[in-house]
Parts: C-alpha cells; structure tokens; sequence
C-alpha cells in the first residue's frame, strides 16, 4: 500500500506536542510519527534533560545515539531524547525520521536534515524551508501514512498553527536566505523567519526585510545591505535608480557616511 510522508513546522512547541498526541489519539501508530524540536518546553525521560522557555537545549548534550530518541513510554512525547544536528545544534527529538536521519548504526550527529526529508518523500522546496525553520527554533513534526488517511492527518496539523511553508519560504528570501546550509551552524538571530534581524551573518543582511525593499526599489542603500547603490562615485552617481532613469535632476539619497 501506497505511504505518504506529511511534515509540518511549529514556531510553538506546545502546538507541536498537541498534534502528535492528536495524532496518537486518532490511532495513527507511533512509530510513523517524528518530532524535532528546537525551542519549547519538555522533559526528555530517556535523557532525564530538560529545556525550558524558549532554549535550544544548548545544555541537552550532543552524543545521543539512535536508541535514546526513537521512544520509550506510553507515546512519543514520552521518549524524546537530546540530539545534534549538523548545522542546527542541540534539539530534542524522537520518531521514525531521527532514525533515518543518523543512519543505520551511524551516532546521532551524523546525517543531515535536509537529506533525510527529501530521501522521505517530501519536496525539496518544502525540505529547505523546514530544515531551516527548525534552525531557526522551530519544531518540526512529520508522518507516515497511507493515502486513504492523508487527509485526515492534515486535518489534524492544520488545527494547530502550523507554518505555511510557502510564506515562510518568501519571508526567508525576503531576508536574503537563499536555501538552508548545513555549513552555516545554528541561527543566532532573534526571531524565526529572521525579518528585522540586522546582524550581517550570512542568510541574514543587515536592515530589515522592508528597508531592504526600499533599496531595491528605489536604489538607495538605507538598510546597509547595499553599499554599491547611490554613493556618489563616478560608477554609482547619487540619486535613485528610478530618478536617473527618469533623467531628472539627481539628489543624494542621503548625506555621506
């Protein structure tokens, strides 16, 4: 019979942890269901490591193996384990996908999470936005299924908030992410789509995702991610792109730095 991998990211933990116990409930077996989680609040039984808030679990430790996060107790919920992900960091996480994800008989910190999402059915459009939204702190929680039963699992995830992944994809771009890098190690900034993050680091330019906007339309450099627009040398003379196009008169953008 014919599977269908659904996935589905969470800024919440709670709203995470409410679809796999909805999932649960409505008898889909435990062991088709997966969660990562990077920021929330749980208890790892099988680890006895907690994170609280909205930590990453930085203190959860790095060397889980396979056994300690495929499950234990009465659900999922009740077997999550510390895990590293390469270029995440330190989650919790428990399910079939982690298997996957470390490989037959390979430690925990090996593997990717973009490969394994793809290698599992989902689209690789979708795969770079969850991997990267699961770096930036969010809880990633995906199921097996079979086709007769896909609907109604989506039914479940969509009661919960869920991300809309293609949103969520543009709000990245927005802030000059281009698709996730497992080289670019766990996100730093403060907010989970990144917009109005100004810290310089790769995937996340300086200014805002609206300042930046306005630099590319009008051609000035307010937001400081575009340093070769309107500066007054011979080769970018001041002004706006729009108003030298125009052949108006042109005006500096703003007085030198």
């Amino acid at each position: 019979m014919a599977t269908r991998t659904i996935a589905r990211l969470f800024d919440s933990y709670n709203d995470a942890a409410a679809v796999v116990a909805d999932l649960e409930a409505a008898g889909f077996m435990r062991d088709d269901i997966s969660l990562i989680a990077n920021r929330g609040t749980t208890t790892g039984t099988t680890t006895g490591t907690t994170t609280t808030g909205d930590e990453t679990g930085t203190g959860a430790g790095t060397g889980a193996t396979v056994g300690a996060v495929l499950g234990g107790g009465a659900g999922l919920l009740a077997g999550l384990g510390a895990l590293a992900i390469p270029g995440i960091g330190p989650v919790v996480a428990a399910g079939w996908l982690v298997a996957t994800l470390a490989g037959a008989g390979v430690g925990a910190a090996s593997g990717g999470l973009l490969g394994s999402l793809v290698g599992s059915g989902v689209s690789e459009e979708h795969a770079h936005v969850y991997a990267e939204g699961v770096r930036r702190g969010g809880n990633l929680v995906t199921l097996r299924t079979e086709e007769s039963r896909v609907a109604q699992a989506e039914g479940i995830m969509a009661r919960h908030n869920p991300v809309d992944a293609t949103q969520r994809g543009s709000e990245y771009r927005n802030s000059g992410w281009n698709s996730y890098d497992e080289k670019a190690g766990p996100w730093t900034g403060g907010s989970l789509t990144g917009a109005g993050q100004p810290d310089g680091t790769p995937g996340n330019p300086p200014g805002t995702a609206a300042s930046r906007a306005v630099d590319r339309n009008l051609g000035t450099n307010i937001s400081g991610a575009y340093p070769g627009q309107s500066d007054g040398t011979p080769a970018n003379p001041p002004g706006t792109a729009a108003g030298r196009a125009m052949g108006t008169t042109p005006t500096r953008d703003r007085d030198p730095v």
